[in-house]
């Protein structure tokens, strides 16, 4: 690496926003999702950039990801639990609900950042030779980062409630988690680049996941599909990645809090569960690929747009 950034400007010294701006286009760098591994060192730290940048003045600092979730789960309990008593009579109702909470964060986090990755560096992107793939996978590993908190708090409290892990639950949040990423970094590749040549999709991004709240089992169970809307519909449901996701980590937190875990999961999850969300990841796993090949396909005109 050259020893110095900029003309005058040690290599030792961050460059200014005013230093990056004046520095010529960079030229072009090797492209693609295997390019971003393999520069490990520069996604590593623009992950841990973004995460200081968030809590940056700051008080508490990182606690804040602590607290702001476990505030939220309380506020939930009091008012689905204590208050309206909802969940027809479920146990635990809130640990159902804050179980498909941590999934809706992690990828609407991951879509809604990775959708506007591009835009928030464009200083770094005209200027330094590297993957542009990275921008959306580094939003995608900060929202995985953020999530852990999350489920953090919901691991203390569904102990205190008498549950234990168990293999079959712990592939299930596996599964669930790793679908809910191939499907956000797709999504967040193909709406990053879309989003450079035409700012709407970032409002196509926000609207599409104010969505995904209502159209998972979280704030009501399954079981409530089906009985509203029979069988043919309820199948229909269940071809939303994120429904299945939601389902699979319920199987994996809520189910085994509750007095009966076996009645629990044929009462309220649908047959096959584990077979649609290996399906679901194999398709998301899919489009991942489609969307690097689009990504690259227009990415070497994001610089001149940007």
């Amino acid at each position: 690496m050259s020893d110095t950034l900029t003309s005058g400007t040690p290599a030792s010294r961050r460059p200014t926003r005013e230093e990056l701006e004046a520095m010529p286009l960079a030229p072009p760098a090797a492209t693609g999702l295997a390019e971003v591994m393999r520069r490990r060192y520069l996604l590593r730290m623009l992950v841990r950039n973004t995460i200081q940048s968030r809590y940056q003045g700051t008080v508490l600092g990182w606690m804040w990801s602590y607290l702001q979730p476990a505030v939220r789960f309380c506020m939930f309990y009091f008012l689905f639990q204590v208050m309206v008593g909802r969940g027809g009579g479920m146990e635990n109702f809130a640990v159902h609900l804050f179980a498909g909470m941590v999934v809706v964060h992690f990828f609407t986090e991951t879509f809604n950042g990775g959708t506007q990755s591009l835009i928030q560096n464009r200083t770094l992107i005209t200027k330094l030779p590297v993957p542009r793939e990275m921008f959306p996978v580094s939003r995608m590993l900060v929202s995985a980062w953020h999530t852990i908190p999350m489920l953090v708090i919901l691991v203390f409290v569904i102990v205190l409630l008498g549950w234990a892990p168990d293999p079959v639950g712990m592939a299930a949040m596996l599964l669930g988690f790793s679908l809910t990423a191939l499907l956000g970094l797709a999504l967040g590749l193909v709406f990053s680049v879309a989003n450079v040549f035409m700012r709407d999709f970032g409002k196509v991004a926000q609207t599409l996941t104010q969505f995904v709240t209502f159209s998972v089992p979280m704030m009501y169970p399954y079981t409530l599909v089906l009985a509203k809307f029979g069988e043919p519909i309820a199948s229909y449901y269940l071809f939303n990645p994120i429904a299945v996701a939601v389902l699979l980590f319920q199987r994996a937190f809520w189910t085994g809090t509750t007095s009966d875990p076996s009645y629990t999961e044929a009462l309220h999850l649908p047959d096959h569960l584990f077979t649609r969300g290996l399906i679901m990841t194999l398709i998301s796993l899919v489009l991942v690929v489609l969307a690097q090949r689009l990504f690259s396909r227009l990415e070497s005109r994001v610089p001149e747009r940007l």
